[in-house]
């Protein structure tokens, strides 16, 4: 079974190439943190895809967060929100300790979104970076953890992160209009793509409904897939907002069909293609999960409304 789960780690997720001079970026994209002394010190030869052998001088130290390419990948720079799949080493810059690395399996990573994200060092350092890279990050102290001392890490320690970006997805949903339905919440997005939903002045519906808002042709979802969306869901009875990836700037990558999972929010996507954005009114009975999903609270008992963008299943 495909497996593709977020990094969590109080310092963040997470080259005998010699790291390139220049940054992770490419192809007139703007990076928003350049190669430095640092992170061009850094050595991790292998293959992509497989586990490095990190190497650098210790202690390696920065103020500022540095990204360089050690591998170059093909394709457009990855941009401002747009979610990734990555593998990662991540190791103490002060002696080279390895604090944590995922499993570099085929089918696994970690996601991260680019932009705005509990993982600065990360998420700015592969701005511009492209598909099939391996990048080396030494993140400053303030980047990293917040300047604050945690399990393996003093307060003014960088971190080290060598990543390998396997895939990347889109910001948002780029599936074509598609009609309203009147009678149903209504859904207008902000100018990056963040829905705000109004509620109709009716009592909840007692029946479930998946609506298109933007119909995608990718791929089709299916029961048992790793979907990466991003969602805004509220409750019917108060319009309280419980789950939002636009605010958090973090999209995320669910097991369809999984007992984690609301299961009126699977039901609503098992079918739909890649590139679609749905609405889906979940009833009570179907406002269910076995509560360890622990990425948003759920109320119990109450109506739910999410907006989805489905924007990639996980390979």
């Amino acid at each position: 079974m495909r497996k593709t789960t977020a990094l969590i780690a109080a310092f963040g997720i997470l080259a005998s190439l010699t790291a390139c001079a220049g940054g992770a970026g490419s192809n007139g994209c703007d990076p928003l943190v350049s190669s430095g002394d640092a992170s061009s010190a850094v050595s991790a030869p292998g293959d992509f895809g497989t586990a490095p052998t990190v190497d650098f001088p210790v202690p390696l130290r920065t103020k500022t967060t540095q990204s360089s390419a050690i591998i170059a990948g093909k394709g457009a720079p990855i941009q401002d929100g747009q979610p990734v799949i990555v593998d990662v080493t991540v190791l103490n810059g002060a002696d080279g300790s390895v604090l944590q690395k995922t499993s570099y399996a085929k089918s696994g990573g970690s996601v991260i979104t680019i932009g705005k994200s509990s993982l600065p060092a990360v998420s700015k350092g592969l701005q511009c970076a492209t598909v099939g890279s391996r990048v080396a990050i030494v993140g400053s102290p303030k980047d990293s953890h917040g300047g604050q001392a945690s399990t393996g890490l003093a307060k003014d320690d960088a971190v080290v992160y060598v990543i390998d970006v396997k895939s990347a997805f889109p910001a948002r949903a780029d599936g074509a209009d598609q009609l309203p339905i009147n009678g149903l919440p209504a859904v207008v997005l902000a100018p990056n793509g963040a829905p705000g939903i109004t509620l109709p002045h009716t009592t909840p519906p007692k029946d479930f409904s998946a609506t298109l808002l933007k119909k995608g042709d990718g791929a089709k979802v299916a029961n048992g897939d790793f979907v990466i969306i991003k969602d805004t869901g509220i409750n019917w009875a108060d319009n309280s907002v419980f789950t939002s990836s636009w605010k958090t700037g973090q999209a995320s990558a669910i097991g369809v069909g999984a007992s984690s999972v609301v299961a009126g929010l699977s039901k609503g996507l098992i079918g739909q293609r890649v590139g679609s954005q749905v609405l889906i009114v979940v009833p009570p009975k179907l406002a269910t999960s076995d509560g360890s999903d622990t990425s948003a609270t759920v109320p119990t008992g109450a109506t739910l409304v999410y907006v989805v963008d489905i924007l990639g299943v996980a390979k």
